[in-house]
């Protein structure tokens, strides 16, 4: 039987598939350390540390060595998600792996959400809405990918100008 491999080895492995967060890294380990401390303790009584602070000690190991970069998950997490998802979707995520999205990526990203907007409305629905309830649904479909309520309306405009300025009658109440 093989010795169970340690918490450096388990992350290492994790991070060879994907960029992961420090937080989502700490939630994956902890349990394994758990495990490691309970079957040394029932081995031998041996000071081992707490579990915690084994995961905490790895995790630091990691970004010491450069394995484990909040920059890269950002930028690997922002790359994966902006195909589909809208600015406010992508910035929930990263704040559930407490990282914040630099404003140059912001920047980048706030450009083109209208772009990616109606991308995203174009592979899911053949035709423009025509009806007050296919608009209706299209922008259900969109506000729960995570763009903003301004891009959706502009998204579903039939008419599609060169600049995707806003004009006046843009800007005007509904």
């Amino acid at each position: 039987m093989k010795p169970p491999r340690s918490l450096k080895a388990r992350a290492l492995q994790w991070l060879a598939q994907r960029e992961h967060s420090r937080v989502e890294l700490r939630r994956k380990l902890l349990p394994h350390a758990v495990a490691e401390v309970e079957l040394a303790s029932s081995d031998a009584a041996s000071a081992e540390p707490a579990p915690a602070a084994r995961v905490e000690a790895a995790l630091d190991w990691l970004e010491a060595h450069g394995y484990l970069s909040t920059e890269r998950f950002v930028e690997s997490r922002v790359h994966a998600r902006s195909g589909r998802f809208g600015n406010l979707r992508i910035r929930h995520e990263l704040k559930q792996h407490q990282v914040a999205l630099p404003a140059e990526a912001a920047q980048v990203l706030k450009d083109s959400e209208l772009q990616r907007a109606r991308a995203v409305r174009e592979r899911k629905f053949a035709q423009v809405p025509t009806s007050a309830a296919e608009r209706a649904r299209q922008a259900r479909f969109l506000a729960g990918r995570g763009f903003s309520p301004d891009v959706i309306a502009r998204a579903l405009r039939t008419t599609v100008r060169a600049d995707d300025e806003p004009d006046a009658a843009d800007s005007a109440p509904r």
